[in-house]
């Protein structure tokens, strides 16, 4: 686990005093230098602020991030985000990690720096999980195991989680048989990659605003008492959801309080029958480009203007696909013609406002759900992580307007730079201790 310093390099005293011995109770948790860390090659830095633009670290448009988000993700399945530099880190890090998702699976690994005795880099990277026998094995055997060294480094574990980390675990061992695989729990994993990217890394939490478009970069907080980080609710959001109550670092301190089977899957599996989009990052280009009121009734489309008695906009949707079924029923044709086929039916729409009206629907269900079970929990913060995101800006405005509406203001929705990523970092972070 991260291992938080003072200047002079020995631990704050009192600062994660009681994070820290939750995080050492267990022999064979990774410790891990954490003084000075950064996401790498940051536009949002401080450093990367240019004088005409200092707002930018602090305050920026989701459209600026969205950007780095892509640039990010161009590459396709190999460098899915931002690598974090550890510039103080000195052990030797002997093993990799997994998050095996019942779309995609997450890779964590470290390189040491080549030119100094200390310091390195995580890495992170993603692949269909269907493709895992050609991709990921193969990934692992030409570039990791197989050889047995990252940069002079032994190859002794791979950590695994997610639901495939019992799926693949024999398939694993076969392949990479002087390797140790040893699964870990899953949600303990995502609530472990939560807790270092809330305490250990800058700029990676940030909200959004979305009356002003901007998004608001949060510092490390300063852990003096759990009550400064606990308790919260993780809404993971991955093929389903999941939804995590945590009120404390202990293994012992969560609890799943509910989630839904309409998640990122769902927007895919959909999106995949209805459109010709072949991946879901073209699946939220689409999505970007449309119009939802060609497809969704609205409150306006009712009463003709807003319904301010109970709070309702023109604009809000008061019935997902609704004018579907109204265009489709309108539609003038021959009595005595054939019935529509399915495609015929689909070329009354525009594939992007289908797309964007779906992903409005999952999105403000997801939103809903996770507002009312930390209303239940008193639960004062909401993250919300997994791939369903990526950065994308209707899906985090989404969130974020569904949290700010049933809340009434008084919440916020959290969001993360390497949301996809706290199964496999957590697995990272539990992996043996390193020397």
């Amino acid at each position: 686990m991260p291992l938080s310093r003072a200047a002079n390099g020995s631990p704050e005293p009192g600062a994660n005093e009681e994070l820290i011995s939750w995080r050492y109770a267990n022999p064979g948790t990774l410790q891990i230098d954490c003084l000075g860390a950064f996401i790498s090659r940051d536009p949002f830095s401080e450093e990367s602020s240019s004088e005409e633009d200092e707002h930018i670290s602090r305050n920026t448009s989701l459209d600026l991030l969205a950007l780095a988000v892509k640039e990010e993700y161009e590459d396709g399945f190999t460098d899915a985000a931002k690598k974090i530099s550890l510039p103080y880190h000195s052990s030797n890090i002997t093993h990799i990690s997994l998050d095996i998702g019942g779309t995609l699976t997450k890779l964590v690994y470290f390189t040491k720096n080549d030119d100094s005795p200390q310091g390195g880099k995580m890495h992170f990277k993603y692949y269909q999980t269907e493709n895992f026998e050609s991709e990921v094995l193969r990934f692992l055997q030409k570039k990791l195991v197989n050889k047995r060294r990252i940069k002079n480094r032994e190859i002794t574990h791979i950590l695994a989680t997610g639901g495939g980390s019992c799926k693949f675990q024999t398939l694993m061992r076969k392949t990479f048989p002087k390797v140790k695989i040893i699964a870990k729990d899953e949600m303990e994993c995502l609530i472990t990659g939560l807790d270092f990217f809330i305490t250990e890394i800058p700029r990676e939490i940030y909200t959004y605003d979305y009356n002003q478009d901007k998004i608001q970069f949060l510092d490390v907080p300063k852990i003096t008492t759990k009550d400064d980080l606990y308790p919260y609710l993780l809404v993971n959001i991955g093929s389903g959801v999941s939804m995590i109550k945590v009120v404390g670092p202990e293994h012992d301190n969560f609890e799943r309080i509910g989630g839904s089977s309409l998640g990122g899957g769902t927007l895919w599996g959909l999106l995949s029958l209805l459109t010709t989009a072949q991946d879901y990052n073209e699946m939220l280009d689409m999505a970007k480009r449309g119009n939802n009121e060609n497809i969704d009734l609205l409150v306006g489309d009712i009463y003709g203007t807003n319904y301010n008695k109970i709070g309702l906009k023109s604009n809000h949707i008061a019935s997902s696909f609704a004018k579907v079924f109204k265009k489709l029923k309108n539609l003038k044709r021959d009595p005595k013609a054939a019935p529509l086929t399915i495609s015929e039916k689909l070329a009354q729409f525009n594939q992007e406002d289908i797309s964007r009206s779906l992903l409005y629907s999952v999105s403000n269900n997801i939103g809903q759900i996770a507002y009312l079970q930390a209303q239940r929990y008193n639960l004062k913060r909401i993250y919300f992580g997994g791939s369903y995101i990526l950065g994308h800006k209707q899906t985090i405005h989404t969130l974020s307007y569904a949290v700010d509406f049933w809340s009434k203001g008084v919440m916020k929705a959290y969001f993360l730079r390497h949301e996809g990523y706290l199964g496999s970092v957590g697995a990272f972070l539990n992996g043996p201790v390193s020397t």
